[in-house]
């Protein structure tokens, strides 16, 4: 018995040398500050920008739409957003992170690594001052609106259950991919592509979709024969300011900091919505004869749009030249649609696609502060290397989304019934009515 005690008290010993072994370095590593300290500044701001673009999706994305659209469809577009970021949060823990953001594989898409989120915790990663986790969740967020922003062009007709799948798919194989390539390490990261916030991975991409969601999908029944107008422009004016203001954590969160950049970032994205929404205004005033509340809120998320790679790169002049640049822009894209004669019911691909293609050119042309330079500012090569990632994801995002369409179409039929179309999606699909 005596021995057993004290072997018990030997291997005690051994085990508490073996614990503090462990222990003592890693104390001293972080005194000696080797291992990255985590700032409760900047993890608070990244949270509270996690925070502002969820509110973007619901409830502003949710309004902007959903008044725009007539009054049988307003719960059904209301859906989609809603939707989406529920899928898209979920994606984004099983498998979505650790395809945009895990260790590289040949530059078009992150490993395996992060499958369930193994391996981010609340230990900041390499180079960071912000927890694994804080920062996973801020993108989960720009996938969820990123996909939200691709149901304006599908309202009024698209079955819940084909748009339920074509999120999965599309977050999967689509927007996950292109993270990749501008923010997780992949090939166009490698040729130095400025994208601060998602022109091309957020506004290209799901403008793009839009387009070809449009075009498989075909026009509503009645489309330029029939009165389709807002049913609710109070909604989309509320929607429109609830998105201005979640656009701070947008942008100014992308700079994963509580810093000048982020500051810079915050006025760049401020004077740009306004200059866009002047900007609208007076084209639209010039053109139709009056200036709208509807073309306000549209010019002002113009602005917002083509500010949004840019908005830690610019100065506020240069940021202002932008926004006014936007308004214009994403005003001409609704006048081809109108020539063209597809329907992007809520004009996805004129404002996002347009102007996110605007927004990154014109990185290339103003940018000057946060570590990119411009044309106007001496590197006239950078103006090419945004060409190469807006035409990239041109093609990707058009291309993918319409293969990812027909095999939804195969799986479960992409449109409702003309009958229910007729009825409105909103009882049809969900069993409900917004009012009365």
């Amino acid at each position: 018995m005596t021995f057993l005690f004290r072997n018990r008290i030997v291997w005690i010993t051994i085990f508490g040398l073996v614990v503090l072994w462990g222990v003592v370095p890693g104390v001293y590593a972080q005194d000696s500050g080797s291992t990255p300290q985590i700032s409760a500044g900047d993890t608070a701001w990244v949270l509270t920008s996690s925070a502002l673009v969820l509110a973007m999706i619901v409830p502003g994305l949710a309004l902007f739409y959903g008044g725009m659209v007539r009054s049988k469809n307003v719960l059904s577009t209301l859906m989609y957003s809603f939707i989406s970021i529920c899928i898209v949060s979920v994606v984004w823990v099983f498998w979505g992170y650790s395809l945009a953001f895990a260790p590289d594989v040949g530059g078009m898409v992150g490993g395996l690594d992060f499958l369930g989120l193994a391996g981010v915790g609340p230990e900041p990663s390499e180079g960071s001052t912000i927890p694994h986790m804080a920062f996973m969740v801020f993108q989960l967020m720009f996938a969820g609106i990123t996909v939200a922003l691709i149901s304006g062009a599908i309202a009024e007709r698209m079955k819940f259950s084909a748009f339920a799948l074509f999120a999965i798919l599309w977050v999967t194989f689509i927007y996950a991919p292109l993270a990749h390539w501008v923010w997780g390490g992949g090939w166009l990261a490698e040729l130095g592509d400025l994208d601060f916030a998602g022109g091309t991975v957020v506004h290209i991409s799901s403008g793009v979709a839009a387009l070809a969601c449009a075009l498989v999908l075909g026009k509503r029944n009645g489309y330029g024969k029939e009165n389709m107008s807002p049913h609710n422009l109070p909604f989309t004016v509320i929607g429109a300011g609830l998105l201005w203001v979640g656009w701070f954590g947008f942008n100014a969160g992308s700079a994963l900091a509580a810093d000048g950049i982020a500051a810079s970032a915050f006025v760049a994205t401020q004077v740009a919505a306004a200059a866009g929404a002047l900007a609208w205004l007076c084209v639209e005033w010039g053109y139709r004869g009056k200036p709208t509340m509807l073309g306000g809120a549209s010019g002002a998320v113009a602005g917002l749009v083509a500010i949004t790679p840019a908005a830690g790169f610019v100065g506020p002049v240069s940021a202002i030249v932008i926004g006014l640049g936007g308004g214009v822009v994403c005003y001409l894209g609704i006048l081809l649609k109108n020539k063209m004669g597809y329907d992007d019911a809520l004009d996805v691909l004129g404002i996002h696609g347009f102007g996110g293609t605007w927004g990154a050119i014109a990185t290339g042309l103003f940018a000057s502060v946060g570590g990119g330079t411009g044309l106007f500012f001496g590197n006239p090569g950078q103006v090419l290397i945004q060409a190469i990632g807006v035409g990239a994801t041109w093609v990707f995002a058009f291309v993918g989304t319409y293969i990812l369409l027909k095999i939804v179409d195969g799986m479960v039929g992409l449109r409702v019934s003309k009958e229910e179309e007729v009825l409105g999606l909103d009882l049809t699909q969900h069993n409900e009515r917004a009012y009365g």
